[in-house]
This record gives structure tokens, C-alpha cells and sequence, in this order.
């Protein structure tokens, strides 16, 4: 079966992610796509496997196989757990309603290690470029604050929220290149220790809900192996 296949009629569950799911979509921003299809089982049968994912069809798309975008969602993957938590979701079929319905399930304060660690990377990437180059990667910084608001937000009250909301024009100055980078690199350096103080406070529980999130899988590859009529 061609990966192209895969995402077209196996497809679970799929979003609109990026800047237009942020709340900071601008005339020319791009339509990120991204999605969760469910390989029938008895492709796991042979001895080559399905992918664990698909870039494609079409441009800005991106899908994942169900089990492989479970492992990284209990890892806190950021990317992947915010993809769960697109408020422009295009299409949910009866599994896909029930992933999103068990999104809680993936949340937990392992968050902190995840988020911290991608934005301790992404913030030394945007201090090279700095100094190498005399000038910050603006639309970058933008987005990693986003990032640490998410994060120190996430941990303080246990729900996870992606769209920038209010907070919308204070970020696209900074993407503009209107706000001073000594001022961008304390708001950051605030966030992060803002997050660090929630992680210890936080309501959500130590790991992720590994039984509930196996048994969800099980039963969605049974159901794919018994077929539609069983």
C-alpha cells in the first residue's frame, strides 16, 4: 500500500497546525497540515511494516501512523501534543473523536523536561545567529516565546492551550523585529523560570496514562483487523 494511500483513506484524525492554530497567522502565512492515520493491521503482519509516518500528499502535510504518534505523545513530545490540541481540527472519524477524547491521558509534568529542553536548543540556535550574523531570527524568537507561554501555562493549570489569544500583537512586534532583543532574552529567561517554579506546583500527575492510552490502541487494531462488518 502507498504511503500517499495511507493518509488518504486510513486517516483518523486531522488539523491545521502552525501559526494559523497559534492565533498568529498573517496575510502570508502557509497552511501547515497535519494528521493521524491508522494503518490496517494486517499490513503489521508482513515483513515489511507500514511507515510510523507520511510527509505528503499534499504541500505543508504531515501524518503519523496511530501507534507511533501515541509513543511520542506520552513522551511529551511539544509538537505532538499540540497538534492533539488544534482548535482548527478538519476531520475526526469515531477513533479519532476518541484520541481527542483521551488527550488528558498524555499529559503529564514530564512536560517541563520536554518543552525545556526543546526550547533550551531552539534559544541556543537564536543566540548563534546572533552573534555570528548581528541579528535575531525574529520570527523564530516569536515563536519560541509562544512556546514558553504554552509550556509555563500548560504546567500552571493543567490544561494545555495553544492559540496566543490576547497575547497576539506583544508577539508579532517581536517577529517584526519592534521589540529590543535584550528585552525579547529576559522575557524568555522569565518564562523559563516562571515554568520551573509551576512544574513544582503542577496539577498534572508525575507520567502520562500508559493503560489507558495501550488499551485505546489495542482496540482500534482489533477493530481493524476484524474489518468493518465484524
Amino acid at each position: 500500500m502507498q504511503p500517499e494511500t495511507l493518509v488518504r483513506d486510513h486517516t483518523i484524525y486531522a488539523c491545521v497546525m502552525g501559526s494559523r492554530a497559534f492565533g498568529l497567522a498573517t496575510d502570508g502565512s502557509d497552511t501547515d497540515r497535519r494528521g493521524v492515520f491508522l494503518a490496517p493491521t494486517p499490513l503489521f503482519w508482513r515483513f515489511d511494516k507500514p511507515p510510523t509516518h507520511v510527509e505528503g500528499p499534499a504541500e505543508e502535510q504531515f501524518s503519523w501512523e496511530l501507534e507511533r504518534f501515541c509513543e511520542l505523545a506520552m513522551r511529551a513530545n511539544p509538537n505532538i501534543l499540540e497538534c492533539l490540541h488544534s482548535p482548527l481540527v478538519e476531520y475526526a472519524d469515531d477513533t479519532g473523536r476518541e484520541l481527542l477524547a483521551l488527550r488528558g491521558a498524555f499529559l503529564s509534568r514530564q512536560v517541563h523536561a520536554t518543552f525545556t529542553r526543546y526550547a533550551h536548543g531552539q534559544r541556543s540556535k537564536l543566540e548563534a545567529h546572533v552573534r555570528n550574523h548581528g541579528t535575531p531570527r525574529w520570527k523564530h524568537a516569536m515563536h519560541l516565546l509562544r512556546l514558553l507561554i504554552s509550556a509555563r501555562d500548560l504546567l500552571d493549570t493543567g490544561t494545555l492551550t495553544i492559540d496566543v489569544g490576547d497575547r497576539r500583537e506583544s508577539l508579532l512586534a517581536v517577529k517584526r523585529g519592534e521589540v529590543p532583543w535584550s528585552a525579547v532574552e529576559t522575557w524568555m529567561t522569565r518564562l523559563e523560570r516562571e515554568a520551573e517554579e509551576a512544574a513544582h506546583r503542577s496539577p498534572l500527575p508525575a507520567a502520562p496514562d500508559r493503560r489507558r492510552v495501550e488499551d485505546f490502541l489495542t482496540r482500534a487494531r482489533r477493530a481493524s483487523a476484524l474489518g468493518p462488518s465484524a
